[in-house]
């Protein structure tokens, strides 16, 4: 069986490397947030949780069982996050209107079904409770990061890093440090083609300095206990 996975997982990583040479040419929608599709088909249905969790077992190869992903940000942590941030990020990926060649034959119909998947499996993750001890920065300009963060990003993240389910801001609180730099970086850079074009705006002064030291102070903002997980808990559904 793991010999099986192992295979699984490299072909779905060639497909996915294909697919992005593939569309390299691929133009997204002018809006960043312009719905249609799959997008809105998801948000229109009642979603299934059980369905959710067998959806999840495909995602879990990456995101690990417990969505927390790896602290070292390669991948991120997805527990906890909106469902509507899901739906759309799912869609998206699906769309190719945001490149995520690693991710995105997973995210394949024939591997977790249509629309309704993406409904069920935004809802089992959203409740699936927050990793406990994120990868962090540094932490050596704290207070220049959360000023940082006051001035710029509280409009659309919310003060503690909550974001917005209606309006499609990410929960960005207790995210894993590397891979907020790495998505920060893609965003400033036009690599991430789906980001907001009013957090590129804002973000295209921000110097080295200031990149780490937001981000650091973010990762290290804490979502409210009752989302957060204990240190030892291993997801209950998967206990094979």
């Amino acid at each position: 069986m793991k010999l099986m996975k192992t295979a699984f997982f490299a072909a779905a990583m060639a497909l996915g490397a294909q697919a992005a040479v593939a569309d390299s040419t691929h133009t997204p929608a002018d809006g960043w947030n312009e719905g249609g599709g799959e997008q809105d088909e998801a948000l229109h249905l009642t979603p299934d949780m059980d369905n959710g969790r067998y959806v999840y077992e495909v995602c879990s190869a990456c995101h690990q069982l417990n969505g927390w992903g790896l602290t070292d940000g390669t991948f991120p942590q997805i527990s906890g996050q909106h469902t509507n941030v899901i739906i759309k990020q799912l869609a998206d990926i699906r769309a190719l209107n945001r490149d995520n060649p690693t991710m995105y034959p997973f995210a394949l119909p024939q591997e977790i079904g249509g629309s309704q998947s993406i409904a069920d499996v935004a809802l089992y993750i959203s409740k699936l409770p927050m990793n406990p001890n994120p990868g962090v920065g540094e932490g050596d300009n704290l207070e220049h990061g959360a000023q940082l963060y006051k001035d710029n990003c509280v409009k659309c993240h919310g003060e503690n890093g909550e974001g917005n389910n209606e309006k499609f801001y990410p929960r960005i609180q207790g995210q894993h440090y590397s891979y907020l730099v790495r998505q920060y970086e893609w965003i400033r850079d036009g690599k991430r083609r789906n980001a907001n074009p009013e957090m590129i705006e804002q973000i295209k002064g921000f110097s080295e300095e200031d990149t780490k030291a937001v981000l650091d102070f973010v990762s290290r903002m804490n979502p409210p206990a009752e989302l957060v997980g204990d240190p030892d808990w291993v997801n209950p559904d998967f206990d094979w």
